[in-house]
């Protein structure tokens, strides 16, 4: 049973109430926004709640157990605080929210309801409806290791170690143009060869995608123009000019840990592990049998 502050719960027993509800979304970006579906500004704990167009919150749900618990916040769009821009570019995809009802004559008197994150958003004539999801959302992150000779780090964290703002691993870089949705011809990377940023990452530094990154696919030269594959449809929201630094790929395989990054004391797999196929294995003709390790 929820319980409340003791002048929280007197103001409730009154039956004479005046609350509203507040929402502070904080996105991974680290933007901090704050609305309610009262009609004037609120203030506490250094946010300010502004009156949000026509949001309102949806019926939610408390689950016994593990389950996920679910409920749906709806609202207008408008620019000046939740633009549909921003939502499809997904700044706002795993933020959390949490969700407060307040005593709009005091906000001393306020409760902390649910924390969450926003889950599924659906537009629909200029209209949002976002699902958010309770903290028992974090119990399907998949958790722990796979077997698998495949490193199963991510390039440049704690883990692997590797330093990727040295200039090696680095370069800035502007759009030139863009091929397709996936496609972008880039400038800067001439001094790299072909196929060093594939499977690596960008983030730009100017433009609509302005602090997002993006994976990048493939890194091929064409005529003698570097041309970045992306697995994201970027060429949407990016224009010639754009900048953007391009950090260095690796394909997680112990080769190029060695080779490329110097870093094989840190591999994070296990490139000894025998493949799918190796019970179906037999001795060939010209193969060396003398026992050494299958990776050196």
């Amino acid at each position: 049973m929820r319980t409340f502050e003791a002048a929280f719960a007197s103001h409730i027993a009154t039956g004479q109430t005046t609350l509203a509800s507040c929402w502070r979304i904080t996105r991974t970006d680290g933007v901090v926004l704050g609305f309610t579906d009262h009609d004037v500004t609120l203030s506490f704990e250094g946010t300010n709640f502004v009156p949000a167009h026509g949001l309102d919150a949806g019926e939610g749900t408390a689950k016994l157990g593990a389950q996920v618990d679910t409920s749906e916040v709806v609202g207008i769009l408008h620019s000046d605080a939740i633009a549909e821009t921003d939502i499809l570019l997904g700044r706002f995809d795993g933020a959390l929210v949490e969700t407060f009802r307040v005593n709009w004559r005091d906000t001393a008197m306020r409760a902390l309801m649910r924390r969450d994150t926003i889950g599924e958003i659906v537009r629909e004539d200029g209209a949002f409806r976002a699902e958010l999801r309770s903290g028992q959302q974090a119990l399907n992150v998949p958790r722990g290791r796979i077997y698998q000779a495949l490193c199963d780090a991510e390039l440049g964290d704690g883990r692997c170690g590797v330093n990727l703002e040295v200039d090696a691993f680095r370069a800035a870089a502007g759009v030139a143009a863009v091929h397709d949705r996936f496609r972008l011809e880039v400038t800067g990377l001439d001094g790299f060869d072909e196929g060093w940023f594939s499977f690596g990452r960008v983030g730009w530094t100017s433009g609509s995608r302005i602090g997002k990154g993006d994976r990048i696919v493939s890194h091929a030269r064409i005529g003698g123009a570097d041309v970045l594959a992306f697995d994201a449809p970027v060429g949407d929201w990016v224009a010639v000019g754009d900048a953007l630094t391009a950090f260095a790929g690796c394909d997680r395989r112990f080769s190029s840990c060695r080779g490329k990054f110097a870093n094989a004391a840190s591999f994070r797999g296990f490139p000894h592990i025998p493949g799918n196929d190796f019970v179906m294995r037999y001795p060939k003709s010209g193969d060396v049998l003398e026992g050494q390790a299958l990776v050196k």
